[in-house]
């Protein structure tokens, strides 16, 4: 798109073509007023107040679009006429509970009746039973609702759950002589608001969804509110904090909302959590997982002495990457300083999957970010379980497909029905498990530019390719002659009599043809749809920009390095640009900060990972240490951006800062090594004192920074390997066996989600719906489940979040020891019994 100049209010300001009116003022600080309106979301007029003027005529800024040398009014006496309705109207019948409302204090309501200046009511209309509707883990309170559709919109268009819709109100038409005597868009917006409601798309009485709470935290008034929070704060006692969620490697903007414990207890206590929702989205576990805090009432010194000495005992440390960059910076000073051994399996994984990839790209660090595939209009998804492993790598997914009017082709082993649920336009393929290269090299046969591409790489994938003979059926007209009778008037005798006529007539008729087609033997092998090449000609059409999401599948998959540089590959030959989900919270900046060893020696300190002396954030190890909601410092995300987090919770225990100054490091914050994370490895010599942390109008966003994307040497051979039809085996011994994955259910990330008060899914082994209905299996039921590597006894969960009949086994309850039985690869086969 084209930058454009307009004018607003006499003020010359740039945009870009067939931006809305609405994001071009907010963009240079102009006032709109708007309340149903949502950045990232497809405009609905639902209220209607962003009325402006645009070259002399009336329109909706939310909806209009920018032409170059457009003159904007955004007030006429008209449109004030019109805005002081819609108020009037939207303050009908609406209760007058300011006092208790959740909302109070920050209610879009309150706000925008001060700003009409609404000191009077002229409108009234007979109102409905509205009673209190409890959905689980949120409130709708239908007579506090104003039907702006907010939460319709952001669950469909950002989340992809479309969970809601309206649904009538039951209410007595308006009376006729408001339509003569209103103003024109105030009385069509009171004649949609006063026949509708929110309900839910499902017809059920409680919300399946996967429990975002976005919908609550767009809802500009107190309809929809957070069940934990009911009567819990006004929203003006609560200070909040700006922090980084800890949860995953997406790095969401949060902020903390903290105040007193009670009147008897002034120790803080985490209330809510909240985001800029505008600019960035949260997942359930981001949004409720809040409180997972390790309370720790003093110092001991005991246990700290300890644990100078096993450090000085020790010849390795293990950790995970739930840390901030600081704490692996340390980590990694302590591996220098006394010669130490740093173990970390999955960071060590992605870390040489990275350099793998570089070696082709000649980058260290992947090229594009969500931000780019939310703006994309094409997006693949490889080697992940997008909605659990990232959820805002879905939301991307999902946001390109449902406002761009995008495609996505989602290849996975196990059937997943939120993604399917998508949209038409998203393409799924289950292939078998370690086909991850397959689906790579499809990508790469289908997108890549075959005259730059190596020689050899053409011509193994031409190898896939051969001819086949195919008949196909197609419809033509035929013209065919039938005698009809008519009644015709006789000329001589002027008599109407019956006579036969030929009428000419074109009919369908079916005729087979065989034609050669191509035939990709890539297709057959991932197991495609036989319509697969018609579906994706269609879902390219008019698609020019192009994403790629490859996720935690591929570090550990047994040819991970040929995966890498098929990777590298359709970065450098093709228009797609590439987005890798880091595993853990940090586990990028812990690949860019540590040397990482692959074995570890006689004597372990663990950080939280149970080891021969532990220190641990989750409060089970030998010595205590704060979680990150407890802690300053920098997580670098899956967009490559180093974010500041703050601590929303006190400590009173020790930090790593306090051992690594006992064994000779020297720094009197943690934060003070902010400012010496490795610049080799793309970070920035800066103060952690000077990090900003905040979105422009625009959506701009300046949090921390983002990581330079370090050249390195790339090596002349660009060759890949051949990939191995390998599958796994479902029988061993004679005994039936099933697919096991490790992946976690929705809402549920590491120990520390888990430990929370709001975050209450239960561990076990995850099975479909579909699954259980096959077996002789029930949920509830304990079972033994075995492989190669070992066995453990776990209880059978269901999970209608997926579906086909692959098992899940989650790695976020440590009382089910799933590396007993997978280790490495997230695919397995395993004997399922009861016991």
């Amino acid at each position: 798109m084209s930058k454009i100049t307009i004018n607003i209010d006499g003020k010359e300001v740039q945009t870009q073509e067939g931006e809305f009116i609405l994001n071009a003022a907010r963009a240079n600080d102009i006032f709109i007023p708007a309340i149903c309106y949502l950045t990232r979301c497809s405009p609905t007029l639902a209220c209607r107040i962003c009325l402006v003027e645009a070259d002399g005529k009336q329109v909706y800024a939310c909806n209009a679009k920018s032409k170059d040398g457009m003159k904007i009014t955004t007030s006429t006496e008209n449109i004030e006429k019109e805005r002081r309705a819609i108020m009037e109207v939207y303050d009908v019948n609406h209760p007058l509970q300011c006092g208790v409302c959740d909302q109070s204090g920050e209610c879009e309501l309150q706000n925008y009746t001060l700003e009409m200046g609404v000191d009077s009511q002229s409108y009234a209309v007979k109102d409905v039973d509205r009673s209190d509707i409890d959905w689980g883990h949120l409130h709708y309170n239908p007579g506090l609702c104003i039907v702006c559709e907010r939460c319709v919109t952001t669950c469909k268009d950002m989340i992809g759950d479309s969970s809601f819709k309206t649904v009538p109100r039951g209410a007595d038409a308006l009376e006729a002589e408001f339509k003569e005597s209103m103003p024109k868009d105030a009385y069509a917006m009171w004649n949609k608001l006063n026949k509708s409601l929110i309900g839910l798309t499902s017809g059920e009485e409680m919300l399946d969804c996967t429990s975002c709470g976005e919908c609550a935290a767009v809802c500009p008034v107190g309809a929809l509110v957070d069940t934990h929070f009911i009567y819990k704060s006004n929203a003006w006692e609560l200070t909040q904090i700006p922090a980084t969620c800890g949860h995953c490697s997406a790095g969401c903007q949060i902020s903390y909302d903290v105040k007193h414990t009670s009147i008897e207890n002034t120790e803080d206590k985490i209330y809510r959590v909240m985001n800029e929702w505008n600019y960035v989205s949260l997942c359930g576990a981001g949004r409720y997982g809040f409180d997972y805090q390790n309370k720790v009432e003093s110092k001991d010194k005991v246990a700290f002495a300890n644990a100078v000495e096993a450090f000085k005992k020790a010849d390795t440390i293990e950790f995970t990457s739930t840390i901030t960059n600081e704490e692996a910076y340390i980590l990694q000073s302590l591996k220098e300083k006394l010669g130490l051994k740093l173990i970390n399996s999955e960071a060590k994984s992605f870390q040489t999957f990275l350099n793998d990839y570089s070696e082709i790209s000649g980058t260290k660090l992947y090229g594009n970010n969500l931000q780019n595939t939310h703006n994309s209009n094409f997006v693949i998804s490889v080697g992940t379980a997008l909605k659990s492993d990232n959820p805002n790598a879905r939301y991307a997914l999902n946001n390109s497909m449902t406002v761009n009017k995008g495609a996505g082709l989602y290849f996975h082993p196990v059937k997943d029905p939120i993604i399917e649920g998508l949209g038409k336009s998203i393409m799924t393929v289950s292939h078998a498990p370690l086909q991850e290269e397959a689906a790579l090299y499809l990508v790469l046969d289908l997108f890549g530019n075959k005259e730059k591409l190596p020689s050899d790489v053409t011509d193994y994938l031409a190898s896939f390719h051969s001819e086949k003979t195919i008949t196909v059926t197609e419809t033509i007209k035929e013209e065919v002659i039938e005698i009809v009778k008519v009644t015709k008037v006789n000329e001589e005798t002027g008599e109407e009599e019956e006579v036969e006529e030929e009428k000419k007539k074109m009919v369908p008729k079916k005729v087979s043809k065989e034609v050669q087609v191509d035939d990709n033997r890539l297709l057959e092998i991932l197991g495609a749809d036989d319509n697969f090449m018609e579906a994706l000609e269609k879902n390219l059409k008019k698609k020019d920009t192009f994403a790629l999401i490859a996720g935690p599948d591929l570090y550990d998959h047994p040819n991970s390095k040929n995966l890498a540089r098929l990777l590298g590959l359709i970065e450098k030959y093709s228009d797609f640009e590439i987005t890798m989900i880091p595993t853990l919270t940090n586990s990028l900046g812990v690949a860019l900060i540590c040397e990482l060893d692959d074995t570890k020696g006689s004597f372990t300190v663990g950080y939280n990972v149970q080891a021969d002396f532990t220190l641990s954030a989750l409060g089970d190890g030998d010595l205590d240490m704060p979680a990150i909601n407890q802690q300053e410092g920098t997580l670098t995300s899956i967009n490559k951006r180093v974010n500041p987090t703050n601590a929303a919770i006190g400590y009173k225990g020790y930090e790593l800062n306090d051992i690594a100054n006992e064994l000779g490091l020297k720094a009197k914050n943690i934060v003070d090594y902010t400012i010496s994370l490795p610049t080799a490895s793309g970070f920035k010599a800066q103060n952690f004192d000077d990090l900003p942390n905040h979105y422009d109008n625009d959506g701009s966003e300046h949090r921390g920074y983002v990581l330079e994307n370090v050249k390195v040497k790339t090596l002349s051979d660009e060759s890949v390997e051949k990939f191995s039809d390998e599958k796994l085996t479902l029988n061993q011994g004679g005994q039936a066996t099933f697919i096991i994955y490790l992946a976690n259910p929705v809402r549920q990330f590491t120990e520390f989600t888990h430990k929370t008060t709001n975050l209450d899914e239960v561990g076990g082994l995850y099975m479909s719906e579909e699954f259980l209905s096959k077996s002789d299996l029930n949920e509830g039921d304990s079972v033994k489940v075995k492989s190669e590597r070992g066995e453990l006894i776990v209880n059978i969960v269901s999970d209608n979040k997926i579906s086909g009949d692959i098992a899940l086994l989650p790695t976020f309850d440590s009382k089910i020891n799933s590396g007993a039985v997978i280790s490495g690869y997230r695919f397995a086969t395993a004997s399922i019994e009861k016991v």
